[in-house]
């Protein structure tokens, strides 16, 4: 534990010590987290991907769940490659990116951010570079794995938004609002956003929401908003087992009505700045990592 906290304090240094401008006008970069396993993140970010790319928005998930994504499996199909070929190999981007439904790209991450302080700085520039052809973005999204990490921290730090998922169980709640404590703390962050999922009606959605909100207010230093909730609905259990996203294979679902009106809410919003593009990203991520 002692370990754990000194990496976090250490991670906390580095995010305020090596802050990179933004690189300008680019797409949006979203973490999409959650205090534990379980909760549907995974399903979320690929159907709103989808949702966002059937609006004429182009997204690219980046499958940051290192070691464990299993983004491709949700959307049924099978990269040969992730992101350490790219680094290490090679390959160029547009041979490791692959194309989902509707147009959605996915970038496997596999183990490449096991050993970032490992990677020489010419394979890290010439990664860089590539990431040109990555341009034609509205939104990246990225997908971690659930808890406290490094990686997990690393990742909200280097990103625009921070979207947390979370469902009515208390062990849920109690583990989203650790994953926040942290985030306050070291102030890598100074607001987030929320999903309930899995919710019996909209109504217990909100009353999660409402009681969350009432407990950071009342103990962080970190603003929420409420993107929406989604049904615990037994669509979303026969897409998964399918390999089918909910959106495609049931697109008059609630959950898939209920993803729509989170979708709306994103593409809704106005930017007021510059995002942090799909380089920024990367370099925040070698500089914080390394």
């Amino acid at each position: 534990m002692l370990d754990q906290a000194a990496t976090l304090r250490k991670l906390a240094k580095e995010v305020e010590e090596k802050e990179i401008k933004h690189e300008g006008k680019g797409p949006k970069v979203i973490t999409v987290t959650s205090g534990k396993g379980g909760v549907g993140k995974s399903n979320f970010v690929v159907n709103l991907a989808i949702t966002l790319q059937m609006k004429g928005k182009r997204v690219l998930i980046f499958d940051a769940d290192v070691g464990m994504g299993n983004d491709d499996v949700l959307m049924g199909i099978l990269p040969r490659y992730d992101i350490k070929d790219i680094i290490f190999n090679n390959m160029e981007i547009e041979d490791v990116v692959i194309e989902g439904p509707h147009g959605v790209k996915l970038l496997p991450g596999g183990s490449g951010f096991t050993s970032v302080e490992d990677i020489p700085k010419d394979k890290r520039d010439s990664f860089l570079k590539k990431l040109t052809s990555l341009s034609d973005l509205d939104y990246v999204i990225l997908d971690t794995g659930a808890g406290i990490s490094r990686n997990v921290l690393g990742f909200i730090a280097c990103s625009d938004e921070l979207i947390v998922i979370t469902t009515p169980e208390p062990t849920s709640l109690t583990d989203a609002y650790c994953l926040l404590k942290v985030v306050n703390h070291f102030k890598i962050k100074s607001s987030a956003k929320v999903v309930v999922n899995k919710t019996f009606n909209l109504r217990e959605g909100m009353e999660t929401y409402n009681k969350f909100n009432n407990t950071v207010n009342n103990f962080l230093e970190i603003k929420l908003q409420y993107l929406g909730a989604l049904s615990d609905d037994k669509k979303l259990v026969e897409a998964v087992r399918k390999q089918k996203p909910f959106v495609i294979s049931s697109p008059n679902s609630d959950v898939a009505k209920e993803i729509n009106s989170i979708a709306n809410e994103i593409v809704g919003e106005i930017s007021l700045g510059d995002s942090v593009g799909v380089q920024g990203l990367f370099k925040k991520l070698f500089s914080i990592f390394s």
